[in-house]
């Protein structure tokens, strides 16, 4: 949307069919739309870890940027301060903490390639690959699914992996696409061991 102003009204009007349980501007002002405990229509028809309905299993979070452009410092700190309490209030793991992208790369590109998700990674808020112990020749589709990424072509989940993982990559999948996938799935992958989950 063009402003914040622009995103309340499209989320706030029931014609749009679109809604979300908070909303965050450039400037860090964070507003609550829609309680928690209720479900809001911000997801739509996506998938996540094997859950198609991902509105009822979810807080979601707008953020007032077109996602071509970075996010601002004051946006990013409230994200985080109000990301903490959400996964606190509701014990949400870091390895859930997912993108509109991630869910549905089908029909998605938010947050896009311009957000940190590294440095939500480095507080404890998401997760980011440790490539230590992955297998030697990872096959990267049926890592990322097990990592969570829906069962589309390997196109879309790449390019979906990407926007989160490697940003400015390109072209056909490579062996650290591959590692990076492989070491998400092996520490958090529906498989996990419950101990590294």
């Amino acid at each position: 949307m063009e402003s914040c102003a622009a995103a309340r009204a499209r989320l706030c009007d029931p014609a749009a069919e679109v809604s979300a349980h908070w909303l965050i501007s450039r400037h860090g002002a964070a507003e609550a739309l829609v309680d928690e405990d209720k479900r809001a229509w911000h997801a739509g028809a996506g998938e996540w870890a094997g859950i198609a309905d991902v509105n009822s299993h979810s807080v979601g979070i707008e953020l007032d940027n077109r996602g071509n452009e970075p996010f601002p410092e004051a946006q990013m700190a409230a994200l985080e301060a109000l990301l903490a309490g959400i996964m606190a209030r509701w014990q949400i793991p870091a390895h859930r903490v997912i993108g509109h992208s991630d869910m549905a790369p089908d029909r998605k590109s938010d947050p896009g390639p311009r957000f940190d998700w590294q440095r939500l990674a480095r507080q404890g808020l998401s997760v980011w690959p440790d490539l230590t112990g992955t297998d030697p020749a990872p096959d990267f589709l049926s890592s990322a699914r097990r990592f969570g990424y829906p069962a589309l072509s390997k196109d879309l989940v790449l390019r979906a992996f990407r926007w989160r993982f490697r940003p400015y990559a390109t072209g056909p999948v490579t062996p650290t696409d591959a590692a990076l996938a492989a070491a998400l799935a092996l520490r958090f992958g529906v498989d996990a061991p419950a101990a590294q989950a």
